[in-house]
Protein backbone atom coordinates (compact mmCIF):
# COMPACT_ATOMS: atom_id res chain seq x y z
CA UNK A 1 0.00 0.00 0.00
CA UNK A 2 1.62 3.10 -0.85
CA UNK A 3 2.47 5.10 1.88
CA UNK A 4 1.32 8.51 -0.13
CA UNK A 5 -1.91 8.19 -2.58
CA UNK A 6 -2.20 10.15 -5.48
CA UNK A 7 -4.30 13.14 -5.88
CA UNK A 8 -8.22 12.15 -6.91
CA UNK A 9 -8.86 15.21 -9.38
CA UNK A 10 -12.46 16.03 -9.60
CA UNK A 11 -13.61 17.35 -12.62
CA UNK A 12 -17.86 18.07 -11.48
CA UNK A 13 -20.73 16.75 -10.03
CA UNK A 14 -23.62 15.13 -11.79
CA UNK A 15 -27.36 15.60 -9.84
CA UNK A 16 -29.19 12.43 -10.58
CA UNK A 17 -32.99 13.94 -9.12
CA UNK A 18 -32.77 11.46 -6.34
CA UNK A 19 -30.75 10.66 -3.41
CA UNK A 20 -28.14 7.95 -2.39
CA UNK A 21 -26.91 6.54 -5.75
CA UNK A 22 -24.89 3.77 -3.86
CA UNK A 23 -23.48 2.20 -6.78
CA UNK A 24 -22.59 2.72 -10.17
CA UNK A 25 -22.24 0.66 -12.92
CA UNK A 26 -21.50 1.14 -16.82
CA UNK A 27 -22.68 -0.15 -20.12
CA UNK A 28 -20.53 -0.92 -23.20
CA UNK A 29 -22.14 2.54 -24.31
CA UNK A 30 -20.97 4.38 -21.52
CA UNK A 31 -24.01 4.89 -19.63
CA UNK A 32 -23.96 4.40 -16.21
CA UNK A 33 -26.48 2.90 -13.78
CA UNK A 34 -27.66 3.53 -10.24
CA UNK A 35 -30.33 2.56 -7.81
CA UNK A 36 -31.65 5.71 -5.61
CA UNK A 37 -33.38 5.34 -2.41
CA UNK A 38 -37.23 6.00 -3.47
CA UNK A 39 -36.35 2.71 -5.28
CA UNK A 40 -35.95 4.06 -8.76
CA UNK A 41 -33.14 2.62 -10.95
CA UNK A 42 -31.47 5.56 -13.10
CA UNK A 43 -29.38 5.44 -16.34
CA UNK A 44 -27.01 8.55 -17.45
CA UNK A 45 -26.07 8.91 -20.94
CA UNK A 46 -24.16 12.01 -22.12
CA UNK A 47 -21.42 11.75 -19.46
CA UNK A 48 -18.61 12.97 -21.54
CA UNK A 49 -20.82 16.47 -22.32
CA UNK A 50 -20.58 18.69 -19.39
CA UNK A 51 -23.87 20.39 -20.33
CA UNK A 52 -25.96 17.22 -21.86
CA UNK A 53 -25.91 14.62 -19.41
CA UNK A 54 -28.99 12.68 -19.48
CA UNK A 55 -31.34 10.99 -16.54
CA UNK A 56 -33.71 8.64 -17.15
CA UNK A 57 -35.80 6.28 -14.76
CA UNK A 58 -35.31 2.71 -16.92
CA UNK A 59 -37.29 0.83 -13.81
CA UNK A 60 -38.72 0.78 -9.81
CA UNK A 61 -38.11 -1.70 -7.45
CA UNK A 62 -40.17 -0.86 -4.43
CA UNK A 63 -37.61 -1.09 -2.51
CA UNK A 64 -34.28 0.32 -2.33
CA UNK A 65 -31.42 -0.66 -4.56
CA UNK A 66 -28.14 -1.39 -3.81
CA UNK A 67 -25.70 -3.56 -6.11
CA UNK A 68 -26.48 -3.83 -9.76
CA UNK A 69 -24.59 -6.22 -12.04
CA UNK A 70 -25.44 -6.09 -16.39
CA UNK A 71 -26.31 -9.14 -17.40
CA UNK A 72 -24.99 -11.27 -20.64
CA UNK A 73 -28.48 -10.54 -22.06
CA UNK A 74 -29.10 -7.14 -20.86
CA UNK A 75 -30.97 -7.61 -18.15
CA UNK A 76 -29.87 -6.49 -14.64
CA UNK A 77 -29.41 -8.22 -11.26
CA UNK A 78 -30.43 -6.05 -8.43
CA UNK A 79 -29.67 -6.23 -4.67
CA UNK A 80 -32.45 -4.75 -3.14
CA UNK A 81 -32.12 -4.16 0.39
CA UNK A 82 -35.44 -4.74 1.22
CA UNK A 83 -36.80 -7.23 -1.57
CA UNK A 84 -34.07 -9.38 -2.07
CA UNK A 85 -32.11 -10.48 -5.62
CA UNK A 86 -34.10 -8.89 -8.62
CA UNK A 87 -34.06 -9.18 -11.90
CA UNK A 88 -34.58 -6.23 -13.78
CA UNK A 89 -35.18 -5.57 -17.56
CA UNK A 90 -34.66 -2.28 -18.63
CA UNK A 91 -36.26 -1.90 -21.63
CA UNK A 92 -39.85 -1.91 -19.91
CA UNK A 93 -38.56 -2.12 -16.13
CA UNK A 94 -40.59 -5.49 -15.52
CA UNK A 95 -39.32 -6.34 -11.96
CA UNK A 96 -38.93 -10.51 -11.21
CA UNK A 97 -37.54 -11.87 -7.54
CA UNK A 98 -35.04 -14.21 -8.22
CA UNK A 99 -34.87 -14.61 -4.42
CA UNK A 100 -35.91 -13.39 -1.13
CA UNK A 101 -34.97 -15.85 1.21
CA UNK A 102 -31.80 -18.48 2.64
CA UNK A 103 -31.10 -20.71 4.76
CA UNK A 104 -34.75 -20.92 5.88
CA UNK A 105 -34.73 -16.86 6.66
CA UNK A 106 -35.99 -13.94 4.41
CA UNK A 107 -33.21 -12.31 2.62
CA UNK A 108 -32.70 -8.17 4.10
CA UNK A 109 -29.68 -6.47 3.17
CA UNK A 110 -29.00 -7.81 0.42
CA UNK A 111 -25.68 -5.66 -0.96
CA UNK A 112 -23.73 -6.90 -4.19
CA UNK A 113 -23.89 -9.25 -6.69
CA UNK A 114 -22.07 -10.94 -9.66
CA UNK A 115 -22.85 -13.15 -12.33
CA UNK A 116 -20.49 -16.19 -13.19
CA UNK A 117 -20.30 -17.31 -16.95
CA UNK A 118 -22.20 -20.41 -16.27
CA UNK A 119 -25.61 -17.83 -15.19
CA UNK A 120 -25.32 -18.49 -11.36
CA UNK A 121 -25.68 -15.14 -9.69
CA UNK A 122 -23.01 -14.66 -6.21
CA UNK A 123 -24.47 -11.76 -4.23
CA UNK A 124 -23.80 -10.72 -0.40
CA UNK A 125 -25.65 -9.82 2.56
CA UNK A 126 -24.34 -7.10 4.73
CA UNK A 127 -25.81 -8.45 8.04
CA UNK A 128 -28.40 -10.61 9.66
CA UNK A 129 -28.80 -8.08 12.35
CA UNK A 130 -29.49 -4.60 11.28
CA UNK A 131 -31.14 -3.29 8.13
CA UNK A 132 -29.70 -0.18 5.62
CA UNK A 133 -31.12 2.03 8.03
CA UNK A 134 -29.30 1.07 11.10
CA UNK A 135 -25.92 0.16 8.94
CA UNK A 136 -23.91 1.97 11.41
CA UNK A 137 -25.14 -0.34 14.22
CA UNK A 138 -23.46 -3.46 12.54
CA UNK A 139 -20.14 -1.65 11.98
CA UNK A 140 -19.77 -0.79 15.58
CA UNK A 141 -21.22 -3.89 17.07
CA UNK A 142 -18.82 -6.01 14.38
CA UNK A 143 -21.44 -9.06 14.27
CA UNK A 144 -19.58 -10.70 12.01
CA UNK A 145 -22.92 -11.77 10.52
CA UNK A 146 -22.41 -11.07 6.81
CA UNK A 147 -22.96 -14.07 4.05
CA UNK A 148 -21.74 -14.76 0.39
CA UNK A 149 -24.62 -16.66 -1.26
CA UNK A 150 -24.82 -18.32 -4.63
CA UNK A 151 -28.13 -18.70 -6.64
CA UNK A 152 -27.77 -21.16 -9.67
CA UNK A 153 -29.39 -20.79 -12.78
CA UNK A 154 -32.85 -21.37 -12.27
CA UNK A 155 -33.14 -22.02 -8.91
CA UNK A 156 -35.04 -20.20 -5.99
CA UNK A 157 -33.23 -21.01 -3.08
CA UNK A 158 -29.80 -19.46 -2.82
CA UNK A 159 -26.91 -21.71 -1.32
CA UNK A 160 -24.56 -20.24 1.95
CA UNK A 161 -20.72 -20.35 0.25
CA UNK A 162 -19.65 -18.22 2.76
CA UNK A 163 -20.82 -17.17 6.39
CA UNK A 164 -19.74 -14.71 9.68
CA UNK A 165 -18.54 -11.97 7.72
CA UNK A 166 -18.17 -8.28 8.56
CA UNK A 167 -20.62 -6.54 6.63
CA UNK A 168 -20.03 -8.16 3.68
CA UNK A 169 -20.37 -5.75 0.36
CA UNK A 170 -18.69 -5.19 -2.74
CA UNK A 171 -18.44 -8.45 -4.76
CA UNK A 172 -16.21 -9.57 -7.80
CA UNK A 173 -14.68 -11.80 -9.59
CA UNK A 174 -11.59 -12.54 -10.81
CA UNK A 175 -10.47 -12.62 -14.90
CA UNK A 176 -10.66 -16.40 -14.97
CA UNK A 177 -13.35 -16.70 -12.96
CA UNK A 178 -11.33 -19.03 -10.20
CA UNK A 179 -12.11 -16.73 -6.97
CA UNK A 180 -14.77 -14.23 -5.85
CA UNK A 181 -13.42 -11.17 -3.88
CA UNK A 182 -15.58 -9.81 -1.06
CA UNK A 183 -15.08 -6.68 0.28
CA UNK A 184 -15.93 -6.99 4.44
CA UNK A 185 -16.61 -3.22 5.38
CA UNK A 186 -16.21 -3.71 8.83
CA UNK A 187 -12.74 -5.49 9.02
CA UNK A 188 -11.06 -3.20 6.15
CA UNK A 189 -10.07 -6.28 4.10
CA UNK A 190 -11.12 -7.69 0.87
CA UNK A 191 -11.65 -11.62 1.14
CA UNK A 192 -10.81 -14.43 -1.81
CA UNK A 193 -12.97 -17.04 -1.94
CA UNK A 194 -11.84 -19.87 -4.55
CA UNK A 195 -14.00 -21.01 -6.59
CA UNK A 196 -12.11 -24.04 -7.86
CA UNK A 197 -9.12 -26.04 -7.88
CA UNK A 198 -7.98 -27.97 -5.17
CA UNK A 199 -9.12 -25.37 -2.66
CA UNK A 200 -12.33 -24.91 -4.18
CA UNK A 201 -14.89 -23.50 -1.15
CA UNK A 202 -11.58 -22.10 1.12
CA UNK A 203 -11.76 -18.63 1.95
CA UNK A 204 -8.20 -16.49 2.60
CA UNK A 205 -7.44 -12.91 2.73
CA UNK A 206 -6.89 -11.06 -0.37
CA UNK A 207 -5.78 -7.50 0.99
CA UNK A 208 -5.87 -6.07 4.41
CA UNK A 209 -5.70 -3.33 6.57
CA UNK A 210 -6.84 -0.99 4.48
CA UNK A 211 -6.87 2.77 4.46
CA UNK A 212 -10.15 3.04 4.93
CA UNK A 213 -13.95 0.78 4.84
CA UNK A 214 -13.81 -1.33 1.22
CA UNK A 215 -17.23 -0.74 0.08
CA UNK A 216 -18.78 -1.63 -3.55
CA UNK A 217 -16.07 -3.57 -6.05
CA UNK A 218 -16.23 -2.53 -10.06
CA UNK A 219 -14.40 -4.11 -12.59
CA UNK A 220 -14.75 -2.93 -16.24
CA UNK A 221 -13.22 -5.81 -18.60
CA UNK A 222 -11.42 -9.90 -16.99
CA UNK A 223 -8.36 -8.37 -17.61
CA UNK A 224 -8.85 -4.72 -16.21
CA UNK A 225 -7.86 -4.05 -12.23
CA UNK A 226 -10.37 -4.39 -9.62
CA UNK A 227 -11.81 -0.77 -8.59
CA UNK A 228 -12.83 -0.46 -4.92
CA UNK A 229 -14.93 2.10 -3.23
CA UNK A 230 -13.45 3.17 0.31
CA UNK A 231 -16.21 4.78 2.33
CA UNK A 232 -14.33 6.08 4.93
CA UNK A 233 -11.09 6.60 6.11
CA UNK A 234 -9.73 4.22 9.04
CA UNK A 235 -11.34 5.09 12.51
CA UNK A 236 -8.65 3.66 15.16
CA UNK A 237 -11.23 4.07 18.05
CA UNK A 238 -12.84 1.44 16.19
CA UNK A 239 -10.71 -0.89 15.83
CA UNK A 240 -9.87 -0.40 19.69
CA UNK A 241 -13.71 -0.67 20.18
CA UNK A 242 -13.96 -4.23 18.05
CA UNK A 243 -11.50 -5.73 20.39
CA UNK A 244 -14.04 -5.06 23.11
CA UNK A 245 -16.38 -7.75 24.43
CA UNK A 246 -19.05 -8.48 22.73
CA UNK A 247 -21.55 -6.94 25.56
CA UNK A 248 -19.34 -3.50 25.09
CA UNK A 249 -20.01 -3.79 21.47
CA UNK A 250 -23.50 -4.31 21.39
CA UNK A 251 -23.91 -1.13 23.88
CA UNK A 252 -22.41 0.97 21.32
CA UNK A 253 -24.27 -0.06 18.94
CA UNK A 254 -27.47 0.93 20.29
CA UNK A 255 -26.17 4.52 20.88
CA UNK A 256 -24.94 3.94 17.03
CA UNK A 257 -27.38 3.69 15.66
CA UNK A 258 -29.57 6.74 17.46
CA UNK A 259 -26.35 9.27 16.74
CA UNK A 260 -26.45 12.24 13.91
CA UNK A 261 -24.41 10.79 11.53
CA UNK A 262 -22.19 13.22 8.91
CA UNK A 263 -19.65 10.80 7.02
CA UNK A 264 -16.23 12.86 6.89
CA UNK A 265 -15.05 14.41 3.97
CA UNK A 266 -11.94 12.22 2.82
CA UNK A 267 -12.90 10.33 -0.17
CA UNK A 268 -10.63 7.36 -1.82
CA UNK A 269 -10.73 4.59 -3.97
CA UNK A 270 -8.10 1.81 -4.71
CA UNK A 271 -7.40 -0.46 -7.98
CA UNK A 272 -5.77 -4.13 -7.17
CA UNK A 273 -4.43 -6.69 -9.45
CA UNK A 274 -5.78 -10.27 -9.65
CA UNK A 275 -2.61 -10.70 -7.08
CA UNK A 276 -3.90 -8.53 -4.34
CA UNK A 277 -1.01 -6.04 -5.35
CA UNK A 278 -2.25 -1.91 -5.31
CA UNK A 279 -2.33 -0.96 -9.07
CA UNK A 280 -3.98 2.84 -8.29
CA UNK A 281 -4.22 4.46 -4.65
CA UNK A 282 -6.22 7.82 -4.83
CA UNK A 283 -7.78 10.27 -2.43
CA UNK A 284 -8.76 13.58 -1.60
CA UNK A 285 -9.02 15.20 1.74
CA UNK A 286 -11.91 17.69 2.58
CA UNK A 287 -13.69 16.46 -0.20
CA UNK A 288 -17.29 18.05 -1.09
CA UNK A 289 -18.41 14.73 -1.60
CA UNK A 290 -18.80 12.59 0.95
CA UNK A 291 -19.26 8.68 1.63
CA UNK A 292 -18.13 7.15 -2.09
CA UNK A 293 -19.73 3.90 -1.73
CA UNK A 294 -18.80 3.17 -5.62
CA UNK A 295 -16.55 3.79 -8.62
CA UNK A 296 -16.80 2.77 -11.84
CA UNK A 297 -14.95 4.05 -15.15
CA UNK A 298 -16.63 5.77 -17.96
CA UNK A 299 -16.65 7.97 -21.08
CA UNK A 300 -12.51 8.71 -19.89
CA UNK A 301 -13.84 9.56 -16.18
CA UNK A 302 -13.90 7.40 -13.04
CA UNK A 303 -17.67 7.86 -11.69
CA UNK A 304 -18.20 7.76 -7.83
CA UNK A 305 -21.32 6.94 -6.10
CA UNK A 306 -22.42 7.54 -2.68
CA UNK A 307 -25.59 6.23 -0.25
CA UNK A 308 -25.34 9.62 0.84
CA UNK A 309 -25.10 12.07 -2.11
CA UNK A 310 -28.01 13.04 -4.41
CA UNK A 311 -25.77 13.02 -7.04
CA UNK A 312 -23.07 11.38 -8.21
CA UNK A 313 -18.81 12.50 -9.24
CA UNK A 314 -16.48 12.99 -11.87
CA UNK A 315 -13.29 12.24 -11.61
CA UNK A 316 -10.16 12.11 -13.53
CA UNK A 317 -8.93 8.79 -14.27
CA UNK A 318 -5.40 7.77 -13.41
CA UNK A 319 -3.24 6.47 -16.30
CA UNK A 320 -3.24 2.97 -16.60
CA UNK A 321 -0.32 0.46 -15.29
Amino acid sequence: MAARPAPLVPLRYVAVGGRGPEDVVADARGRVLTGVEDGRILRLDGLADPDGVRVEAVADTGGRPLGLELLPDGALAVCDAERGLLRIDPGDGAVRVLADEAAGEPLRFCSNVVALSDGSLCFTVSSRRYGLDRWIGDITEHSGTGRLLRLAPGGATPEVLLDGLQFANGLAVSADESFLVVAETGARRLTRYRLTGPRAGSAEPFAENLPGMPDNLWRAAPGGPLWVALAGPRVPALDLLHRRAPAVRRAAARLAVRAPYRPPGTVAVLAFDDEGDVVHHLARRRSGFRMATSVCTASGHLVLGSVWEPGIALCAAPAPK
